[in-house]
């Protein structure tokens, strides 16, 4: 299957960084929020992020108006009608996605892939929604989306192997590094990475370090470009604590107990660099 129209539904940092990879690469884009003041501020920061490219010289001005006139911005999910594949990209909540997946099985063409952008949901449950659970994949895209080069390619147990072949191929066309992965709670790299950033957060409540010194021996001890309580506030907390529930509960292992300071900061309201507070203060920088 050839993959030339393209549906991304949900304009966060996700979202729009996910369209700005496929119009950038050739495909027709059909950007989909709920609020035409969502889509403005996502087609602003696809803007902004493909000047930048163009500064470091990677990229034309021409390039930059191409792709721009590639993305279809709308507030009617029926846009997404006429998708080879439909890429979700909204917050990690399975009843939002439930909806989502259930509109787009009924609205597109029976041909056409469902992915997920979940970066821990399970992609069989998801596709069990649909009528089409062959045709039902992750695509978990890295963040910044335009620089990142790896996606993990997520098979839930009922997706075809031509599903993957075609989204496999499709990953290759965006210059981006698929990985096939196995529908297990985290899948790779949150599986990995959530432990090591909930157990810098039990450091920080024992009282072992410091956030900077836990960040400084992650970085210079290790080779991490970046700390863990770093990471974490520019993840989110709220996405942290919510992977740490999912593997937690997924797992049933103790392993996984979300650490008690992450709930808490949580609950606060510190959620990292988007609140201006989280592990460190950004409200000043």
């Amino acid at each position: 299957m050839d993959i030339k129209n393209v549906a991304v539904i949900g304009s966060g940092t996700m979202g729009n960084g996910i369209a700005h990879v496929f119009a950038q690469n050739g495909f027709e884009v059909s950007l989909v929020d709920i609020k035409q003041e969502f889509l403005d501020r996502a087609l602003a920061a696809i803007k902004k992020n493909l000047e930048r490219q163009a500064k470091k010289g990677t990229i034309t001005a021409e390039i930059i108006s191409e792709t721009l006139g590639r993305i279809k911005p709308s507030v009617d999910i029926d846009n997404a009608k006429t998708a080879d594949l439909a890429v979700e990209a909204v917050f990690e909540e399975m009843a939002v996605k439930k909806e989502i997946f259930e509109k787009l099985d009924s609205i597109c063409p029976e041909a056409a892939i469902l992915a997920t952008n979940t970066s821990s949901l399970p992609i069989t449950a998801i596709g069990a929604i649909t009528k089409r659970p062959g045709k039902v994949i992750g695509m978990h895209f890295m963040n910044p989306v335009p620089m990142m080069k790896l996606v993990e390619i997520i098979r839930g147990i009922a997706t075809s192997d031509e599903t993957f072949k075609t989204v496999k191929e499709t990953c290759d066309k965006l210059g981006k590094t698929p990985v096939e992965v196995n529908d297990y709670p985290g899948f790779i790299s949150n599986r990995v990475l959530m432990p090591m950033i909930n157990e810098a957060a039990f450091c920080l409540m024992e009282g072992v370090a410091k956030a900077e010194d836990i960040d400084t021996v992650m970085k210079l001890g290790m080779n991490h470009p970046m700390g863990p309580l770093t990471l974490a506030d520019f993840i989110g907390l709220d996405v942290c604590l919510a992977i740490m529930r999912v593997l937690y509960e997924g797992y049933n292992d103790p392993k996984y107990r979300p650490c008690p300071f992450l709930v808490k900061m949580v609950q606060a309201g510190y959620l990292g660099r988007k609140s201006g507070k989280g592990f460190f203060d950004y409200q000043n920088k």
